[in-house]
């Protein structure tokens, strides 16, 4: 017998993108980048930080997991619709081709979040990429 309440939907992007890691990263943690591409912040690539990404709809408040610089990043994402966490990992990896990582975990119950993120980590990666393609 499963237990539905502890069930939870994932959303996993991966995307080869071609620049060098240094660049990535700076778009990754600078909150005047990260604000072109995702959100508003307040976000410092230090262990522990506690920060919030805002939007005109609200905001979500966040906390650093995991920082190597150049290659690792894990966030804990609050959630608007539920307690559950959202984890975001954008890394360098695959032989060393830049790449960027994201999985959201949402209660099983929860459609209209799972399809919003879906649709959302496609656009903000999209957005994460012209961004890269400007900024030198």
């Amino acid at each position: 017998m499963t237990n539905t309440a502890t069930e939870t939907l994932s959303v996993v992007v991966e995307r080869e993108i071609p620049y060098p890691p240094e660049k990535i990263w700076r778009a990754l943690t600078q909150p005047h980048l990260i604000e072109e591409w995702l959100m508003k912040n307040d976000f410092k690539p230090v262990m522990d930080h506690r920060f919030n990404l805002r939007a005109d709809w609200g905001a979500v408040d966040c906390q650093v997991l995991a920082v190597e610089p150049n290659k690792t990043l894990v966030l804990h994402m609050g959630g608007l619709w539920s307690r559950e966490c959202r984890h975001m990992d954008s890394h360098a990896y695959k032989h060393g081709d830049p790449s960027a990582h994201e999985a959201v975990g949402l209660p099983a119950g929860s459609a209209a979040a799972y399809q919003g993120a879906k649709y959302g980590w496609q656009q903000f990666f999209a957005n994460l990429e012209q961004v890269l393609a400007r900024a030198d």
